[in-house]
Formats: structure tokens, sequence, C-alpha cells
């Protein structure tokens, strides 16, 4: 091997000694404020994660109880008095709206104003389904509730992270321009910094978005 490489590895590995940690000590200010935008958005993102892994482990626990005691109960008064233990559940959130349209109607039948949900009409089967349904959409909105920041995560780490190589890059070739040498040792800095920072946008991006589509299909 020509002397002139060793030379130039020998550079590289001096550039490069003290691996990833001996990169950040050198790094410009544009790619530090770089892996502190990444830095966050990851933190929060685990954060997000685990709460949200926790919340669905729960809420999952606590359906499967509601659908045992609804199944065993012949009394929709029963079920209710154990929706109390069972808030985490998206199921307690719709029975005790459909729970509540009942009452209403058949207190409301009593008195002459609606038909008693013993003979339901058409009118009080829409209103108990549109009870459901907006009952369904707040389940649905809480248990998404947080979930949305894991895909701008996604999105966005990954192009924050290329702002930083494409600094990172530039400041290289603004090195090799001031010096008018393109030697190894000269350029490893600036492709560090712009490693540094893609691989911070690619670590922050692919957890949130592995956990983004896992928790979309559980919910």
């Amino acid at each position: 091997m020509p002397s002139s490489t060793l030379f130039l590895l020998a550079q590289a590995s001096t550039a490069f000694s003290g691996g990833a940690l001996g990169a950040l000590s050198h790094i410009g200010w544009v790619a530090k404020g770089v892996l502190v935008v990444l830095v966050l958005f990851s933190l929060v993102s685990w954060a997000i994660i685990i709460y949200k892994g926790v919340a669905l482990h729960r809420a999952y626990r606590q359906s499967q109880t509601f659908l045992q005691v609804f199944r065993k109960s012949s009394k929709f008064s029963e079920v209710n008095s154990v929706c109390l233990q069972l808030k985490a559940s998206p199921l307690v959130g719709v029975f005790q709206a459909g729970y509540l349209e009942v009452n209403q109607q058949v207190r409301g039948g009593s008195q002459g104003n609606v038909a008693p949900a013993a003979r339901p009409t058409v009118k009080s089967l829409d209103s108990l389904s549109r009870a459901l349904a907006r009952a369904a959409t707040v389940e649905a909105t809480r248990l998404e509730r947080r979930v949305s920041f894991l895909a701008t995560t996604a999105t966005v780490s990954p192009f924050i992270g290329l702002f930083g190589t494409v600094w990172g890059i530039m400041d290289a070739f603004e090195a090799i321009g001031r010096t008018g040498s393109a030697n190894l040792a000269m350029v490893a800095p600036g492709i560090s910094e712009a490693l540094i920072t893609t691989a911070a946008g690619l670590g922050a991006a692919i957890p949130a978005a592995v956990f983004y589509n896992f928790y979309n299909t559980r919910i």
C-alpha cells in the first residue's frame, strides 16, 4: 500500500479516534442544535410510547373484564355499577352513553313524552344509535390522543437529520476551500457531523414509526 495512502488512513484514524463522542466535541453549533431538537423529539416519543403502551394494556384488561360482566349479568343496572371500576375501558364509555339514553327514554315514556324503551320506535332507536356513535367517537379519540405525535416524529426527524447532514457536508467543502487541500483529516470532521445528525434522525424516527403503526392496529 502506498505510503501516502497509509498517511491518509492514519490521519482519518486520528480524526475519529474518539468515536461518536469524540466527534460530538467538535461539531458546529448548527449540528448541536439539530441534535438537541432530535433528542427532544426522541424523548417525548419514548414517553408517549411507554405511556400509551401502559394505557392500552390497561384498557384491554378492563375491556375483557367488562365483557365478562356484561355477558353474565341480566340487568344493565348491575353492569353500570361495575363500570365505575373500569373507566379505562372504551367499552364502558359506550355502554354508559347507551344506558343513559335508554334511561332518558324510559323516564320520558313514563311521562307520555316518548315511547318507553319496552316499545322502541324508529325515533328512539335512532337516538340510541346516535348516542352510541358519539360515545364511540369520543372513546376512539381518547385512545388516539398523543399517538399523532409519533407520526410527526417519524415524518419530520429524518428531514431534520438531513438538514444537519447537508450542513455538515457544506462545512466539509468549506474546509477544503479554506485550505486548498482535500486530505481526509480535513474532510472527516464535517462528514462525521453529517453522519451523526443522520443517525440521530433515524434513531428518533424508526421507533416512532414502528410504535405508531403498532398502536394504530391496536386502537
